[in-house]
């Protein structure tokens, strides 16, 4: 029988070894490719050099720029070359920002001026700051860039990353969804919030139903709930121990919203907790710290008149624009959401990113218009016994978030904004429904669809019920409604979605599939 010293021994061999492979091999093959025989630089022992320890990411791609993401294991300065040729001919530096402890050493680099439909190629290296002849070994990615016009688009999304307990096990293979939508190469990826769970501990085993054991690798930053600065980045540091996400980075660009579980579970500002497991009570303490570290670990570009903004848009191409909606920062308390005027209480995104919102859209020209929501709108997602923790409050007119919603839904329809579709995650299971204003209580909006994804190496749920209100149907659900709750991964109901736009026609093709890529739904949306 192991002792608990050598199960430890274990883990911490297999975090380094993760580590180590994630760079030095990567580097390796940029070598061989490259033709490069050492790194730019004096060459000294590794001990010495920067180490780039959690793989690199690219991110927030929209027209011609680009965001680059690593960390250092040392104060340095982040350098990106990059290329369209894999060989990395005619190659572009540029100087990226200092990675220094009041970041946890992470850094990022802005990539400008890029070609249209190009796979760009680009090696990350950081310079130690104490001495500047002393670099790090490269970490290699790549991202392709948007169409300038017209021209094919594919890409993927999902979230809720590592819940319920369910961590990363060695023995299974780690986070597979990850592997499986690298492997089907889209353009890029969405990520619909809870990318961490820093309210729910990883522990180190996990009793199955069969009487097997799924064996989590654990860190004492994921032992317990995050309440310090240090715990929320131990978080995100976690879900980058597994190989699968750090090749996935590197491969794959995102663009990342939060939902509640980068803070707590079911959060709103100035709420105050009553959950023995925390000695940080204020929520707003929480979420100024959750909400440094996700700025922090995810490749966002950061806003120039407000840093610690979220919502933001992407253009890609002329077929489509990309809205990202942040539906915690600016909401109301959670309540019955029964009022029936609209006040700050009812606030969901809040007014000031509805105002954007509606201007985004309506100077929007791209044929699609696809607003990645955080919550699904219809699902009634509760909050304890008598609250509710989205727009849904049950059947019957529009009441409370309701109204927020039944403003935008108008505006699109009276400003003939047409091909708007909602993608989203937060109730771990996928679905297709679609908003019929015939079968609504609230009809004065045009017929949209929303697709779920989720979830991503976390416990699998569902299916939640229906808010009549703004006559959703459901056309796909992936669970059957006697399903046993939080299901292991193990038992593949992991799900998640892509999209391809067809650079000719314009029709969009929307698939659900599984934890193995299977498809398990596909419609195809002809644009008005």
């Amino acid at each position: 029988m192991e002792t608990n010293s050598t199960q430890k021994l274990k883990r911490r061999q297999f975090i380094m070894r993760s580590l180590l492979t994630g760079s030095s091999i990567i580097a390796t093959n940029l070598f061989a490719k490259s033709g490069l025989t050492q790194t730019p630089g004096l060459i000294t022992s590794d001990k010495l050099r920067p180490r780039i320890s959690h793989g690199v990411a690219s991110g927030d791609i929209s027209g011609n720029s680009a965001v680059i993401w690593s960390r250092s294991d040392r104060p340095a300065r982040l350098i990106v070359e990059y290329s369209a040729n894999e060989s990395f001919r005619d190659l572009n530096r540029v100087l990226g920002q200092q990675a220094l402890a009041n970041t946890d050493f992470t850094a990022r680099a802005y990539l400008n001026n890029l070609p249209p439909s190009q796979q760009i190629f680009y090696r990350v290296i950081f310079q130690d700051l104490a001495d500047p002849n002393i670099y790090s070994a490269p970490v290699i990615g790549q991202l392709r860039t948007p169409p300038q016009n017209q021209g094919d688009i594919f890409f993927a999304w999902s979230g809720d990353t590592a819940g319920q307990g369910w961590g990363i096990n060695p023995e299974w293979g780690g986070m597979k969804i990850y592997e499986t939508i690298r492997r089907l190469k889209p353009d890029f990826f969405i990520h619909s919030g809870d990318y961490i769970y820093a309210d729910v501990p990883i522990q180190s085993a996990v009793k199955l139903d069969d009487g097997s054991i799924w064996q989590n690798l654990t860190t004492p930053e994921k032992s317990k709930v995050a309440e310090t600065l240090k715990e929320f980045r131990g978080n995100y540091i976690y879900n980058l121990l597994d190989e699968n996400v750090r090749r996935f980075n590197a491969e794959i660009p995102q663009l990342v919203q939060w939902d509640d579980h980068e803070v707590r579970n079911n959060w709103y500002p100035s709420q105050i907790l009553e959950d023995d497991r925390y000695k940080v009570k204020s929520v707003s303490v929480l979420a100024r710290r959750a909400r440094q570290a996700f700025l922090e670990y995810t490749p966002i570009r950061s806003h120039p008149q407000d840093p610690k903004r979220i919502y933001r848009s992407f253009q890609h191409g002329s077929s489509l624009e990309i809205f990202m909606l942040d539906e915690r920062s600016y909401r109301g308390a959670n309540s019955p959401n029964r009022q029936p005027v609209a006040s700050r209480a009812t606030a969901f995104l809040g007014n000031p990113q509805i105002s954007w919102l509606k201007s985004q859209l309506q100077k929007s020209t791209a044929t699609w218009k696809i607003i990645a929501s955080d919550m699904p709108i219809g699902l009634i997602v509760p909050d304890g016994k008598t609250n509710f923790e989205n727009f849904a409050n049950g059947d019957g007119k529009a009441l409370g978030r309701e109204l927020e919603l039944a403003d935008l839904l108008q505006f699109i329809q009276r400003n003939n904004i047409r091909n708007v579709v909602l993608l989203t995650a937060d109730v771990h299971y996928a679905a297709a429904h679609y908003y019929n204003p015939n079968q609504a209580q609230f009809t004065d909006f045009r017929p949209f669809w929303e697709f779920v994804a989720g979830p991503m190496n976390s416990g699998t749920f569902g299916p939640n019920k229906l808010d009549n209100t703004f006559g959703p149907e459901v056309k796909f659900q992936s669970v059957s409604p006697d399903m046993k709750p939080n299901r292991s991964p193990k038992e593949g109901l992991q799900f998640f979605g892509t999209v391809k736009i067809d650079g000719q026609t314009q029709v969009m093709t929307v698939k659900l599939h599984n934890l193995e890529g299977k498809i398990l739904y596909s419609v195809d949306l002809v644009p008005e």
